[in-house]
């Protein structure tokens, strides 16, 4: 018997290693939710976890809340959904 939830579950886990202020995890946060509503339709229902792997160089995003920072996350989660739903 089956048990998964029925729709979609998503998880972030943001390590604070990876991205030291919160202001910064809680974009990453944000984009991961929008690019996960962005690609729901193409997904398979169940539980999605997204893991933050390795830190965004503060040298090439110096601001914690940057357009910039905003823009990159957003585009490699899009790639990230685009090859999960594939």
């Amino acid at each position: 018997m089956d048990k998964s939830p029925a729709g979609h579950w998503l998880g972030c886990v943001i390590p604070k290693r990876h991205a030291r202020r919160s202001v910064t995890r809680n974009l990453l946060r944000r984009q991961i939710r929008s690019a996960m509503l962005s690609h729901a339709s193409q997904l398979n229902s169940g539980l999605w976890l997204v893991r933050l792997r390795a830190p965004f160089a503060r040298e090439k995003f110096p601001s914690a809340a940057s357009d910039a920072l905003r823009t990159a996350a957003f585009d490699e989660l899009t790639l990230l959904f685009a090859r999960a739903s594939a």
